[in-house]
């Protein structure tokens, strides 16, 4: 029998141990334990897989410290434009959603894409229009307002560059309130009925341009699941992950070429992403419950649950 599993993300960048205040470190830690909690407590009551990663990263979004939902990045007009994606293993059904703004939950949102649309992706104010139609909650703009986002954001006007909001080159050294640096999330999950699924959210890029969308909303490059082989959540520099059909990458070279879950996990971040300059992370998850998150960054944001364990998290690389 199945046994359910989850993992997410929250992440991956310039996060060490060296610049990481003790009180951060803990606040961090607490909101990756509450979203694996909330992915968690539907799974032990017998929940899809589906159910479990929409509660999990629907918990990040509503944490301003994490680059999705209420504490989303700024972009270069001073908004905020989400992405978000699921992907069902069972089936291959899929939804996303991309430049949208005021929707509290870009992920339900794509769930509703999924199930209601017709469609797999819709962008801009059509989808704010089909979130309306559906009864989504909607915020005002300056729910999503962050301050550490402000500053990162003041800091990069006028330089005509957008960067990661976990990026070195937009810290505050001076400023200890700098040292969190969260990125793009996502969850993948195995339900008792032996299914699979992934989603995946996202703010983008601090300063982005021109309606910027990267790979998170992009099945194949950000998100991927089939039962055949595994869920996939990616996180790092989107164009990068979007070339590479990153996410789709692992689930290839375990149907095609045979490798087992961590050997093609890890050979997309580190030959497949890495070899056209890209950093980052996954996390990825097979029908039998065994999970890889390779990075090539110093560190990624991390926590998972299986039955009959407790909960982790994770931040650093290795010692």
């Amino acid at each position: 029998m199945p046994t359910p599993t989850l993992l997410l993300h929250g992440g991956a960048g310039s996060i060490r141990r060296e610049a990481m205040p003790p009180a951060r470190e803990k606040a961090h830690t607490d909101g990756l334990l509450e979203a694996v909690e909330a992915g968690k407590a539907l799974l032990e009551r017998g929940k899809s897989a589906m159910d479990a990663v929409l509660a999990t990263v629907a918990c990040m979004e509503d944490n301003p410290l994490f680059n999705a939902g209420r504490g989303a990045v700024f972009n270069a007009e001073g908004g905020h434009e989400m992405d978000a994606s699921v992907m069902d293993g069972r089936n291959l059904q899929a939804g996303a959603v991309a430049g949208v703004s005021g929707v509290r939950h870009p992920v339900l949102l794509a769930r509703e894409v999924m199930a209601h649309s017709g469609h797999v992706l819709l962008s801009g104010r059509g989808a704010e229009a089909f979130a309306r139609k559906r009864g989504q909650e909607l915020m005002p703009p300056d729910w999503f307002d962050d301050a550490l986002r402000r500053r990162q954001w003041e800091k990069l006007q006028g330089s005509g560059k957008a960067a990661l909001d976990h990026a070195e080159m937009i810290e505050d050294n001076d400023d200890p309130e700098d040292d969190h640096r969260y990125g793009t999330v996502g969850a993948v999950a195995l339900d008792a009925q032996g299914n699979l699924a992934a989603a995946t959210s996202t703010g983008g890029m601090t300063n982005k341009r021109w309606g910027r969308i990267g790979d998170s909303p992009i099945h194949g490059a950000g998100t991927w699941a089939e039962n055949a082989t595994c869920a996939v959540s990616c996180t790092g520099a989107g164009e990068f992950f979007l070339r590479a059909a990153a996410a789709h990458d692992v689930a290839a070279r375990m149907r095609y070429g045979g490798q087992d879950l961590e050997a093609a996990a890890t050979a997309c971040i580190h030959d497949t992403v890495a070899r056209l300059g890209g950093h980052g992370g996954l996390i990825a998850l097979d029908a039998q419950g065994r999970w890889a998150f390779p990075f090539n960054t110093p560190g990624m944001y991390r926590a998972g649950w299986r039955t009959g364990a407790s909960p982790w998290t994770g931040m650093y690389g290795p010692e």
